[in-house]
């Protein structure tokens, strides 16, 4: 029996709660978000975007208002801080046959979150809710019932289910009696906002992102659209510098400049805490509210995004009756690695990397596609059938064959009309793909299930005659039969999230199989029974 269409309540509005509600006004659940502030935050944070999280705004649809304010990147610059001299590039140019975002972009958060808002609002007005603090909540089963503090007093709402994206010191997370475990780093990390010209004036040519690793004293430069920003480690017991000092450690880290001025600044502590459970009944914790990360590498801010692609879909399916329950426990089964092993070890090579005391975990040879490839996210492969098999990094100079678990790549096919790109033809949908020869006219009957669509991917163009021709996606030149590393025919599936559910060899009952693996994925050890199945 289809749930009720309650929607699904957001606590927070920061990045991690607009980008979740815009996923779920995407694939059509009713949400509404509660920030208990009037406005959106003006604190100097984060700044870096990375690929995957601009191909999850893309399938939201947010992707152009945040690509107009931001400004774009190709090249993540290694430099030794006492000399100035290049260790190594990471160009993100290598990672056109993987998506059409070949490239990472710098945006302040306090000039991200408007923009966030407002595309939020384009799509639905009603849904953001400003200055309404959460005061309790309870489940009540069937339906979580909060209590909130409105501008105008005491409101209650009835929600199918609730999302703490309120942050490292959640209310949410404080109310489930949820603790998180893991360490605070002695140091604090001095972030500055800095008007200077280094572009004609007093020009530097640096990167646009430039990591200047030092044992003693590194430091990270960015270019954001109207300003540039420092960000270096305070060491313990240090105060926080006033206006005078921080323009004089301006000055040491790239030279005297005129009119130098300090626009913002913020010093936090550097967290990697985890909590314990990430859903505890009806409510779940996303983002910061789940997992502290240090924000080296840009990790903070967009391994809550990958939350933020993970669990709209899984919540669609459900509150649709498409599938159980059970699949919403694969969002902490997939996520949770990736915050306490994947990104704690990926912070600490890049805290390594930065103080000297090595060169880190990943190949930084100039160049190199797995470097791109792990530090854009695209690297992430999630545990997707509980094997504990799930990475974060990927080596070599060449891209490698997609596996299980792997984000498909985002490369351009054929419709009988133009060109369609894979990830707009999983964004609301699971997606059957079946590399084989069109000119043998391969038999895609079978049962279809709501949820599922198959297709044929093959160099040769279905002929007219065949019955496929609606079915049939053209692959010129193999190009991506060749970027998943196929030998021979393969039946792909891949889930609305764009990460490949299971990879077979293909025969002339693969439709079949294709409706098992889809019923196995949303009905989980009880996924062989019926379905409810329409015709298409």
């Amino acid at each position: 029996m289809d749930e009720p269409a309650r929607p699904v309540a957001i606590i927070g509005a920061g990045p991690i709660g607009l980008i979740t509600a815009l996923g779920l006004i995407h694939y059509g659940v009713p949400v509404i978000v509660f920030e208990a502030h009037d406005q959106p935050s003006h604190e100097t944070k984060a700044g870096t975007v990375l690929t995957r999280t601009l191909e999850v705004l893309h399938r939201y649809g947010a992707l152009p208002e945040v690509l107009s304010a931001a400004l774009r990147i190709d090249e993540i610059g290694e430099l030794d801080r006492a000399s100035g001299r290049s260790t190594g590039s990471v160009f993100t140019g290598q990672l056109t046959e993987d998506t059409r975002f070949p490239f990472v972009i710098n945006i302040p958060q306090h000039e991200l979150e408007p923009v966030l808002h407002a595309a939020l609002h384009r799509k639905d007005p009603a849904v953001l809710r400003m200055g309404h603090r959460l005061r309790s909540f309870r489940d009540a089963g069937d339906h979580v019932t909060l209590e909130l503090d409105g501008p105008d007093g005491a409101v209650s709402v009835e929600a199918s289910r609730l999302l703490g994206c309120d942050g490292g010191r959640s209310s949410v997370r404080e109310q489930l009696g949820i603790t998180v475990e893991g360490k605070t780093l002695p140091e604090r990390y001095m972030l500055v906002d800095i008007r200077c010209d280094l572009d004609v004036a007093n020009p530097r040519d640096y990167p646009y992102l430039a990591y200047f690793g030092d044992p003693t004293e590194w430091m990270i430069l960015i270019r954001q659209p109207h300003c540039w920003r420092f960000l270096y480690p305070l060491p313990p017991g240090e105060p926080e510098p006033d206006q005078e000092a921080l323009v004089a450690r301006a000055r040491r880290f790239i030279g005297d400049v005129d009119d130098l001025a300090v626009l913002g600044s913020n010093v936090y502590q550097v967290h990697h805490r985890v909590a314990t459970t990430w859903n505890v009944g009806r409510v779940y914790l996303m983002g910061d509210a789940a997992h502290l990360i240090t924000p080296m590498w840009a990790l903070g801010l967009n391994t809550g995004v990958l939350d933020a692609s993970n669990l709209p879909w899984r919540l669609a399916w459900v509150q649709r009756g498409w599938a159980d329950p059970s699949l919403l426990d694969g969002y902490a089964q997939e996520q949770a690695p990736v915050a306490v092993r994947g990104s704690g070890e990926m912070a600490e090579a890049a805290r390594a990397v930065m103080e000297r005391r090595s060169r880190g975990t990943t190949d930084l040879t100039t160049g190199a596609w797995g470097t791109a490839f792990t530090r854009s996210l695209l690297g992430v492969s999630l545990d997707v059938d509980g094997t504990d098999d799930w990475s974060m990094v990927r080596t070599g100079v060449q891209p490698s064959a997609v596996r299980a678990g792997d984000r498909v790549p985002d490369l351009p096919l054929f419709a009988p009309t133009g060109p369609v790109y894979l990830h707009d033809l999983v964004d609301d949908t699971f997606l059957a793909l079946h590399f084989t020869d069109t000119r043998r006219h391969p038999s895609l009957i079978a049962s279809h299930v709501r949820g599922l669509r198959q297709l044929v991917v093959s160099r040769w163009d279905a002929p007219h005659d065949s019955g496929l021709r609606e079915k049939a996606l053209f692959d010129p030149g193999d190009r991506v039969r060749r970027r998943f590393g196929f030998g021979g025919d393969h039946l792909v599936l891949v889930r609305p999230d764009a990460h490949v559910a299971a990879i077979l060899p293909w025969n002339q009952n693969s439709a079949a199989e294709a409706v098992r693996l889809y019923r196995k994925v949303v009905h989980g050890p009880v996924g062989d029974r019926n379905p409810r199945e329409v015709h298409q």
